[in-house]
């Protein structure tokens, strides 16, 4: 009768185990983490980085699927459906984040950033990223801010060389579509043009832009420098990002969930800004070895002669959360 009795006990032990590692199988859920730029960029390293953690802390449950390249379509229509809940996850650049909330232009400004050093080290700052979510969660619904990134700081490229500010005179510029951009490319006498990221290649090809900016990784990984061979290290600006979750995910995910989601992204935080700049190192290496024109002794004191007045003006002009942000960076050492 005992032995029996240890036996049913066994057996209803078994199946429960097997009850709960069987729901627990079925809670296993992926989430769509959407970009434009190609995996093999500082997205990539970001949406690596961010997709282990997870999956670690959630032992296995949360899995992220990355779709980069633009498959989910340019950041500004995928900041659209992460808003509605339609894409779970997403990066944006911060000129792109600002068409949500203007004030996150900041990020965008010229000169903001000193020199690779500086950056790394703004990006990773904890009270930075702390006024950032705050400024998104105070100025966007539907979406909010769990970390920032970078990709390293912007150039321009030609198939010219622009070694000092009078080389850009009457250019036209594509620029990223913020108020920032708009001020200080013609303010350096450059002509600006929008069009999105995708389009880039060919208007070079044609002509309708004379100029491109952009992280040397990105000109490398989209080939823009087969239209436009000469790279100029005019470090005008940082090639700063923000990493988006859907409220609606949010909401539904338990408190324990969300500290992962978090957990993740604040290691994205710590360590993605250095592995960036490394990458952006190696393509420049890179691109040498093939040919591209690497300029490195670009004059760049015409253009900081004109952006350095605009830091403190246009910070004060976009807004309180824009000025906390400008002034934190600027103290970092």
């Amino acid at each position: 009768m005992e032995y029996a009795r240890r036996r049913i006990a066994a057996a209803v032990t078994a199946a429960f185990i097997a009850m709960c590692a069987s729901a627990q199988a079925q809670e296993v859920k992926h989430y769509r983490f959407a970009y434009d730029q190609p995996k093999t960029t500082g997205y990539g390293v970001l949406g690596d980085i961010f997709a282990e953690k997870l999956k670690t802390l959630s032992k296995g449950t949360m899995l992220i699927d990355q779709y980069p390249g633009a498959q989910l379509g340019q950041e500004p229509q995928v900041l659209q459906l992460v808003k509605a809940g339609d894409v779970e996850f997403c990066i944006s650049s911060s000129a792109n984040a600002a068409t949500l909330s203007p004030q996150a232009g900041v990020m965008s400004m010229h000169f903001l950033f000193r020199n690779e050093a500086h950056l790394i080290k703004a990006i990773a700052d904890p009270e930075v990223s702390k006024a950032v979510k705050a400024m998104i969660a105070e100025t966007v619904q539907g979406a909010h801010v769990i970390a920032l990134a970078t990709l390293g700081l912007r150039h321009m490229y030609s198939k010219r060389e622009i070694k000092k500010i009078d080389d850009i005179k009457g250019l036209k510029v594509r620029v990223q579509a913020t108020p920032t951009e708009d001020i200080m490319f013609p303010a350096y006498g450059a002509q600006i043009v929008h069009m999105p990221f995708g389009s880039v290649y060919t208007s070079l090809q044609t002509g309708v832009v004379d100029v491109g900016e952009n992280g040397i990784n990105v000109y490398l990984a989209n080939k823009h420098y087969e239209v436009a061979p000469v790279l100029s290290l005019t470090e005008h600006e940082a090639n700063n990002s923000l990493v988006w979750i859907s409220d609606k995910l949010w909401n539904s995910l338990t408190p324990e969930q969300q500290g992962w989601v978090q957990a993740a992204a604040d290691e994205v935080n710590r360590t993605q800004p250095a592995k960036a700049l490394e990458l952006e190192h190696q393509s420049a290496e890179k691109l040498k070895s093939i040919g591209v024109k690497v300029v490195t002794d670009v004059d760049k004191s015409g253009f900081t002669a004109i952006a350095d007045p605009y830091l403190d003006k246009l910070a004060h002009e976009l807004g309180p959360h824009a000025e906390k942000i400008k002034n934190l960076i600027r103290a970092i050492n």
